[in-house]
C-alpha cells in the first residue's frame, strides 16, 4: 500500500464522511489518526470535548483564529470552524497518517495548503435521502433547509475531488474507499 500522509474526506452534512473516517482508523491498525478540529456550534447527545470536536466559544475562537492557531477556518450553517496547524507536522513526525472530514469550503482551502493529500467526496444517493438522514440525526431540525441548500451546492463542487463515492449502501461505498487508500 502506498502511503497516504493526508486524507480529507468531504461531503455534505449528513451524507456520512464522520463514520467513514471513524471506520478508517478503526480499520488501518493505526496508520491513520483523525484530527479533532475547534467548533463554535453546541455539543450533541453522545459528543463530549475532544470527541469529535474542541468545543468553544466564538469569542475563544476568534482569539485563536487571531493568533493564527488555525490552519483553515470557516463559518458552516451558522458556526465557526477550525483545524489547527500544528496537528499536521506532530503527526507526519511520529510517522501517522492523518484523516479528516471537511466541508467544500475546508477541502477547497486545504487543497491550496497540501495539494499533493488524496481528496474524496461522498456523495448522497439523493437529496431525499439525506433529508430523511438528518431528519434522523439529533439537533439537525432546526436548520435543516440550509443543510439541504448548502447541499445542492456542495454537489456541484465534487468534480473538483480526486474520487467521488455514492454512499447508498455503506460498507458497498466502504470498499470503495478501501480500493482508494490502499491503490
Amino acid at each position: 500500500m502506498k502511503k497516504c500522509s493526508l486524507l480529507i474526506i468531504s461531503a455534505p452534512s449528513g451524507a456520512g464522511k464522520s463514520t467513514f473516517c471513524d471506520k478508517v482508523v478503526a480499520d488501518y491498525n493505526g496508520q491513520f489518526e483523525d484530527v479533532v478540529t475547534y467548533t463554535t456550534r453546541p455539543m450533541r447527545d453522545g459528543e463530549s470535548e475532544g470527541d469529535p470536536y474542541h468545543f468553544t466559544t466564538v469569542e475563544k475562537y476568534e482569539q485563536l483564529k487571531s493568533e493564527g492557531f488555525f490552519v483553515e477556518h470557516a463559518q458552516v450553517h451558522n458556526n465557526f470552524y477550525g483545524t489547527p496547524a500544528h496537528i499536521f507536522e506532530d503527526a507526519w513526525k511520529r510517522g501517522k497518517s492523518l484523516i479528516m472530514d471537511v466541508d467544500v469550503q475546508g477541502a477547497a482551502t486545504f487543497r491550496e495548503v497540501y495539494p499533493e493529500a488524496l481528496y474524496v467526496f461522498i456523495e448522497p444517493p439523493s437529496l431525499d435521502e439525506l433529508r430523511k438522514r438528518l431528519l434522523s440525526r439529533d439537533g439537525e431540525n432546526k436548520d435543516l433547509e440550509l443543510r439541504l441548500e448548502n447541499a445542492k451546492r456542495e454537489m456541484l463542487e465534487k468534480d473538483k475531488f480526486d474520487h467521488t463515492i455514492i454512499n447508498d449502501d455503506f460498507d458497498k461505498a466502504y470498499n470503495e474507499l478501501q480500493k482508494i487508500i490502499n491503490n
